[in-house]
């Protein structure tokens, strides 16, 4: 289970990127709480955080890894090394001017964006400020996720998956050491782009140390540039269609006020099984398929996609559980402190338990379309991921819109909507694996998933009875924070034994997991 290997590796230090997030978002909440100055914040953040996840998390080094795979096997490291200078060179002319065109038009754009705050004109000065802070990241992280394709490809994960904790130390540390809070604002929008920057450095440092030789010279739309574009483009988005989701999501609470702080904090939770396992599995799948599929190895490309559901399912399921049996034990425990109330967080325990049950699709999604990456087939995931766009934002707005005017909260309505288009992307690709004999779920894969059911099943009575008990609970355990921390516990070693005794894993499989798998072999230094 090399796979696994891979997989905890990056989940490890994914984690580790995590807990400082975590820190981050609590000097948001004590800071800004729902108000304004964290709608201007996460306005700010909403184009970077977008490109972050497509690019930095993996959709497009999912997209780019076969097609530098591809040309490493077939021309050679030199020719390889080329085609990945040109790439560099003309996606960072053409991140580069929208940035600039983006910073130019952004306060023309923000009453748009920030529609709530249309007559608060301080609001949309810090936010409009904030943005053109930000926004440099962008160039930033098309550098830094080109890089990561080459190290994935050279089966090199942990650098790639490690510097993402950047993004987070820089911008916590002035929200820690600024005492003004706009200033604090501001000062974490530049630390977005001193971040990136930082994140690029190290990759290259990485690259170079493994041997890879990129240079960026005058963009050119050569041959080689337009194929990597014709399926880093379509793939970027059939990768995406989650984070497009969420995005549409957040442009349609423009209008509600704190609306955008309630999905920034809920997204923060459900994205995080998003990121220790969808990614850092698909991560890992793309270059195996790859190679299994260039070899002619269909059987090992079944098998290693048979191993990533499972896989995936196993950490996934008790999160997805966690987050809908005990959502505002989660928040109030954790982040209702300074200006974040307690109605605070019922509000986005309410959003959070509809994102919820969508979480299993959310991952499942980074699991299934590998193997159309590796395989340079863009076109079907990118036509599906339009379908679940289109059904999430007719959905959405109606919810929306409809719950709003009925007196409810309409951002639950936006989470229903982004559960439901995921959970539509994942049919559409499974079916589709299936109808071309790619993959479908054996007896032993669904035996498995259904073992891991009945784990998760004990795990949720734990979790619910302790949601139930909370101010018992907090109570009894002096703090509230102690009282999460025990009940995540008992949950998790709960979990771990009922997984051994149903057979969901074995001993065996987890010592194999913990084995090194044999990467591809360094690539030789090769000026360009």
């Amino acid at each position: 289970m090399s796979l696994a290997r891979n997989t905890l590796v990056q989940s490890g230090l994914t984690l580790g990127s995590r807990v400082l997030g975590f820190a981050r978002d609590l000097a948001l909440a004590q800071r800004f709480g729902q108000g304004p100055l964290m709608d201007a914040f996460t306005t700010a953040i909403m184009v970077p955080n977008l490109f972050r996840r497509l690019f930095a998390e993996g959709a497009f080094a999912q997209a780019f890894v076969p097609v530098y795979g591809r040309i490493n096997a077939d021309e050679g490291e030199a020719a390889a090394q080329g085609a990945a200078s040109e790439a560099l060179s003309f996606m960072v002319f053409v991140v580069g001017g929208f940035c600039v065109l983006a910073q130019m038009v952004m306060p023309w754009v923000m009453p748009l964006l920030l529609s709530a705050y249309r007559d608060d004109r301080e609001t949309l000065r810090l936010a409009v400020i904030a943005t053109q802070l930000a926004m440099p990241y962008l160039a930033c992280m098309t550098i830094a996720s080109l890089l990561a394709g080459v190290l994935n490809t050279a089966g090199r994960f942990a650098l790639a998956a490690g510097v993402g904790a950047l993004l987070n130390v820089c911008t916590l540390t002035p929200l820690v050491l600024v005492p003004d809070s706009k200033g604090a604002l501001l000062g974490a929008a530049l630390a977005v782009t001193i971040s990136g920057l930082l994140q690029a450095g190290l990759l290259w440092w990485g690259a170079r140390r493994l041997g890879v030789r990129l240079r960026v010279g005058r963009p050119r739309l050569s041959p080689t540039v337009k194929r990597v574009l014709a399926l880093a483009i379509p793939g970027a988005l059939a990768g995406g269609a989650t984070q497009i989701n969420t995005l549409v999501s957040q442009v349609l609470t423009g209008s509600d006020p704190g609306a955008r702080s309630v999905l920034y904090n809920a997204d923060r939770l459900y994205q995080l099984p998003l990121g220790l396992v969808g990614v850092a599995i698909g991560l890992a799948l793309v270059p195996r398929l790859t190679r299994a599929f260039v070899s002619g190895d269909e059987e090992g490309g079944r098998a290693t996609l048979d191993d990533g559901v499972a896989l995936s399912m196993l950490f996934t399921l008790p999160a997805a559980v966690a987050l809908l049996v005990m959502p505002f034990f989660l928040i109030d425990s954790t982040v209702t402190r300074g200006a974040f109330t307690s109605a605070d967080a019922e509000r986005t325990a309410a959003v959070l338990q509809q994102f919820a049950w969508g979480v299993p699709a959310f991952v499942l999604a980074k699991v299934l379309t590998p193997p159309f990456f590796a395989r340079e087939d863009m076109g079907r995931p990118m036509k599906f991921a339009i379908a679940s766009v289109v059904v999430n934002v007719a959905l959405g707005a109606g919810l929306f819109f409809g719950l709003s005017r009925a007196g409810m909260d309409g951002v639950v309505g936006l989470a229903v909507a982004t559960s439901t288009a995921a959970w539509l992307n994942v049919i559409l690709l499974a079916v589709t694996l299936a109808r071309r004999g790619i993959w479908r779920p054996g007896a032993a894969v669904l035996s498995r998933l259904g073992r891991i059911g009945a784990a998760t099943a004990a795990l949720g009575l734990v979790l619910a009875l302790a949601a139930y008990f909370y101010p018992a609970l907090s109570d009894l355990l002096w703090t509230k924070e102690v009282a999460v921390l025990v009940a995540v516990a008992a949950g998790g070693v709960v979990y771990a034994a009922a997984a051994l005794g149903f057979r969901a894993v074995t001993r065996s499989e987890l010592r194999t997991a913990l084995r090194r798998e044999r990467g591809v072999p360094a690539a030789p230094s090769v000026e360009m």
